[in-house]
Formats: C-alpha cells, sequence, structure tokens
C-alpha cells in the first residue's frame, strides 16, 4: 500500500530530520553528514548552517575538524560548488561525481578556452604537482607549467572560479589545504586525508551511497530532484534510474501531494506520522535546507519569495522558514538584523529566531523584525 503525504507534512519531517527542529547536532562533522554535505563557497555561511544546528555551537569546531582532526574535507563537489563533507565520506562523492564527466564536453571545453587534450594534461598534472604538498593556486599553475611545459594553460587555469580545478577535485584528487598567509592552498586527498583508499568505490557503489544519503536529508524525492542537486540535471537519466533501482527493498515509492517518489523503507512510519511545522525558523545563506530541493518547489519556495532567494550570480540568500516554507529573507548589517517577509509570521517566534542567530553571529545586533 502506497504511503500518501503532503508537502506540509515533509516539510516537517525534512526539519526534524536536518537538525533544525530541533537542533540536535553534535558536531559539524555529523552533522555534514547528516545533511549530505553543506554548500561552502561563502565559509561563514556554512559555519552558521553547522551552528544553526548544533545543540551545544563550539566557535572554532569547524577548522577543528578540517585542519586538525582532517574529519572534514572542503572541495568542489555538488553542481561544482564548493562543500563541506566528511573525510571518510569523500571517496563515495568523487566515485559518483567523477563517473560524470562534463569537462569532456566540447561546449563545455570552448566556453573555458581549452581543448581535449588540455583538460587531459591538466587531469594528469595537477596530482603529480600536489604530491606531499599544499599549494597556492599561482603555486599550483607554475608547478603545473613546469611540469607539462604547457605555457598556455597559465591564463586558463588562473582566470575564473577554479572551472579547470573542479574535474580533478571531482576524480579525488584535488582538496583545499590549510590557508597560508590568508590564502587558500590546494592538495591531495591522499596527502590530507587519513585513510584514503587505493582506489574509489565502484560507480554503482558510490551512486547508490549517495542517493541514500540525499533520501535520508532531503527525501522523499524522484530522480530528477536528485539529478538537479547532484549536477544540475546533467547525470545520464539510464544513470539515474540504476542507482535508484539497485537500492531494492532500501527504498519505498510513495505520494506526495499525489506525485510519485521515493523515500527510504526506514523512515516510513516517521514520515507518515509527521506534522506540518509551526516554527519559524532563520536559516543561513545557501542553507541545504532550500538547496536540496528544486527551485520550482513552491510548497517550500512561493513564487513571491523567489526572486528575493536566488538573486544574481548564484547568490542563495539567508531564509526565514515558518510552516515549512520560505517566508521571507533576512540580513545582518551595520548592526541591525531585519527580514523582509513576504508572507505573515508571527512576531514572537520570529524575534526568538532572530535573537537566537544574532547570538550565533555573536552580536550584538539589534534585532529589528516582528
Amino acid at each position: 500500500m502506497t504511503v500518501r503525504l503532503t508537502w506540509p507534512q515533509v516539510l516537517g519531517w525534512r526539519l526534524e530530520r536536518q537538525l533544525v527542529a530541533p537542533a540536535a547536532g553534535s558536531d559539524p562533522v555529523a552533522i555534514a553528514r547528516r545533511l549530505c554535505g553543506v554548500q561552502a563557497q561563502v565559509a561563514s555561511s556554512a559555519e552558521l548552517a553547522l551552528a544553526v544546528r548544533s545543540a551545544a555551537p563550539r566557535p572554532g569546531a569547524v577548522d577543528e575538524a578540517l585542519w586538525e582532526d582532517r574529519t572534514l574535507v572542503r572541495t568542489w563537489l555538488m553542481r561544482g560548488t564548493l562543500h563541506l563533507v566528511p573525510a571518510d565520506e569523500l571517496p563515495v562523492y568523487c566515485a559518483t561525481l567523477g563517473s560524470l564527466p562534463f569537462w569532456e564536453k566540447g561546449s563545455w571545453q570552448r566556453g573555458h578556452g581549452v581543448t581535449a587534450a588540455d583538460v587531459e594534461t591538466i587531469i594528469g598534472a595537477v596530482p603529480q604537482a600536489l604530491k606531499g604538498r599544499s599549494l597556492t593556486r599561482d603555486e599550483l599553475v607554475e608547478a603545473v607549467i613546469d611540469l607539462t611545459g604547457a605555457a598556455h594553460l597559465r591564463e586558463a587555469l588562473t582566470s575564473g572560479w577554479g572551472a579547470l580545478l573542479k574535474p580533478v577535485s571531482f576524480l579525488g584528487e584535488l582538496c583545499q589545504g590549510p590557508a597560508r598567509d590568508g590564502r587558500v592552498t590546494f592538495a591531495r586527498p591522499a596527502d590530507r586525508v587519513p585513510g584514503w583508499p587505493g582506489a574509489l568505490p565502484s560507480v554503482e557503489e558510490g551512486g547508490r551511497s549517495l542517493v541514500r544519503a540525499f533520501l535520508g536529508a532531503h527525501g522523499p524525492a524522484t530522480p530528477a530532484m536528485f539529478d538537479i542537486w547532484l549536477l544540475r540535471g546533467a547525470a545520464r537519466k539510464a544513470t539515474l534510474r540504476g542507482w535508484f533501482h539497485d537500492l531494492g527493498p532500501e527504498l519505498a515509492e510513495v505520494e506526495v501531494d499525489g506525485v510519485p517518489m521515493f523515500a527510504l523503507a526506514e523512515h516510513l512510519d516517521a514520515l507518515a506520522a509527521a506534522r506540518p511545522s509551526e516554527d519559524v525558523h532563520l536559516l543561513p545563506g545557501f542553507d541545504q535546507y532550500v538547496l536540496g530541493a528544486p527551485r520550482d518547489l513552491t510548497a517550500l519556495l512561493p513564487a513571491a519569495a523567489r526572486a528575493k532567494v536566488s538573486r544574481a550570480a548564484g547568490w542563495i540568500s539567508p531564509v526565514v522558514v515558518y510552516r515549512g516554507r520560505v517566508a521571507g529573507v533576512w540580513e545582518a548589517r551595520d548592526g541591525r538584523l531585519t527580514a523582509d517577509l513576504v508572507e505573515p509570521v508571527p512576531g514572537e517566534p520570529l524575534r526568538a529566531a532572530a535573537e537566537r542567530i544574532a547570538a550565533l553571529l555573536g552580536g550584538p545586533l539589534e534585532v529589528a523584525v516582528g
């Protein structure tokens, strides 16, 4: 018998499952594991996403996990954006994303001013250049040129947002190292991650593991929803279907407001018992609660809020969430935390949520909401 759910139920379950309601995360690694990664091209947003989910947030915990314990890794993963993921799970992400070589498309190569041979050269040379050491981007570019003699690659490698290094990251050969003099460095996971395997998992194992993790935080979902989250819809449909199919009895088909989707079978009872949330939450920019869902999911992101949330240059604003929906956006600037609402939100819960965020930001902030 198919379990029938509503979006308010599902969103209430996701808030709990994603450690928002209540804030129940034990440490940054456990939270990143539950969320299936935390988008981190804006480091402060990633740290706030982890703190807002922590039962006892601790300043410096993220840096400690990244650079001292080496239990977190920051590198380019889903959708080609920087993410924090548990170090012991990075091989699974790379096994999956490395099987989706967007860099082999002629259109991508032309867009970045390189040839297929150039891309092959970069993929081969970067791991050699990084072996046993961490390098800044400028140092890495010069090391690649010294190894290959391909001086014509200097401009392509130094321009933009590191697009030509992303394939190397997808293949499990590059991650961020500790900053040096305020500058990002790059290293090999084999040199940074304790217990890095001699070979990545199979594509099939990686795909199954990542689908399982995604549904555990962002389910129920369709293969297309997973694909959008993973690589903006670029995966082969047959590959996606195969990953879902191979999970077999671990999955159950449900209906969410009449649309067939998949959930982990172990979550069926909790989903069926879930109740719509009545809470108010303030979540940071680029939060997984928003990024794990399609932009056209109006049950989560109403049309009136879309332009305020998804802004120019891929910027995703901090959001006010009420009843599981994005009810507006917020910002902290010039000593004030203010909200811009598109739907009514009760004043006292909104103020309480804003004061909690202000405390996590280190204040003092004047809370001007409600």
